[in-house]
């Protein structure tokens, strides 16, 4: 996927986010570990959100694409982030966005 088709995909995931009470802190993190697409507040959580976007399912579904080592940089980035920000003590989530052609799948705490 390109960046501007990625870029396309994580806007519509932040709009379906903010219409739920969400609200974005921080968008494309990037440390040298790895990298969050959203950072945002839900109620005292703060979410890690990960944007998964396939027009084709050929080579399988978008969440299917979050493998273990993807989750570990994004496992490494957050902890960057909350060490950077001095927020250690916030109530962590990590959800996915699968955007599959025009179908929208929000999977919360998506890493348990």
């Amino acid at each position: 996927m390109s960046r501007q088709a990625g870029a396309v995909a994580e806007r519509a995931a932040e709009k379906f986010l903010h219409a739920r009470g969400y609200s974005t802190l921080v968008r494309n993190y990037t440390c040298r570990g790895g990298e969050i697409d959203l950072v945002c507040e839900h109620g005292e959580a703060l979410v890690f959100v990960e944007v998964r976007a396939r027009s084709r399912s050929d080579f399988g579904t978008p969440e299917e694409t979050v493998t273990t080592l993807k989750q570990r940089r994004i496992l490494r980035a957050a902890e960057h982030f909350l060490a950077r920000h001095k927020l250690s003590d916030r109530i962590c989530r990590f959800d996915v966005i699968a955007i599959a052609g025009d179908e929208l799948t929000h999977l919360v705490d998506a890493f348990s």
